[in-house]
């Protein structure tokens, strides 16, 4: 008698169960989830996060960058710009920039706020922004713009990189506080699937790129 269809499938089933069971090779949870990033990491960085929606003013110098943020400036008709850091109001003071060096009217005037990070990771165009410096953790998150004056000596190519020179330059026991990666301005679309900007943060993020790896000047 011809087998049936049943019996062919029960068949098959008993034929398979009989076959010795390769034992699988435990998953390596230490190998990183994506291939190393080749080629030049700055490129990589400015085209990722200018596809997050950020906006990247290349500099190629101090005089540039002073040149690039003043026509920025103007064209936003930026009236209070806050700058809390030393090294950074040392900066503008060279290049006779106009801006806010204390915390007066900042909660009714935060137009922008100018900050330095501690890194830009290529892979997410992410930036990785610390309490660490005088900037604290209001200056990144509360004015409606979100300027950073930052090197291409910076860029790393993953998280895992931005953290570990994190751990090396503070030392795993004195992190701080607040560490926070910023992809691109603040959005929602949680309502009525609207893409809202600004809605927990800035309206937007503009990255002064400075170039410190061919300009010793820059340094």
């Amino acid at each position: 008698m011809p087998e049936s269809s049943r019996d062919i499938i029960l068949r098959r089933i008993r034929e398979s169960l009989r076959q010795p069971t390769m034992a699988k090779s435990a998953p390596d949870f230490t190998a990183p989830l994506h291939p190393r990033a080749t080629g030049d990491l700055a490129v990589a960085f400015a085209e990722s996060f200018v596809r997050v929606g950020g906006q990247l003013y290349f500099c190629e110098s101090e005089e540039h960058f002073y040149d690039q943020l003043f026509a920025y400036k103007k064209e936003k008709a930026l009236e209070y710009l806050y700058v809390w850091e030393p090294e950074l109001k040392k900066i503008l003071h060279a290049g006779g920039l106009v801006f806010n060096q204390d915390e007066t009217k900042f909660v009714a005037h935060a137009d922008a706020g100018l900050t330095t990070c501690e890194a830009l990771i290529a892979r997410t165009g992410s930036l990785l922004v610390s309490a660490a410096t005088s900037s604290g953790r209001r200056l990144s998150v509360y004015p409606d713009q979100h300027l950073v004056l930052a090197r291409t000596s910076q860029v790393v190519a993953d998280i895992g990189d931005a953290l570990h020179n994190l751990q090396q330059k503070y030392g795993p026991e004195h992190l701080p506080s607040m560490i926070s990666l910023t992809t691109g301005p603040s959005r929602t679309a949680d309502i009525e699937k609207t893409l809202v900007l600004g809605a927990h943060g800035p309206r937007s993020l503009v990255l002064f790129l400075l170039d410190d790896e061919t300009t010793p000047s820059a340094a």
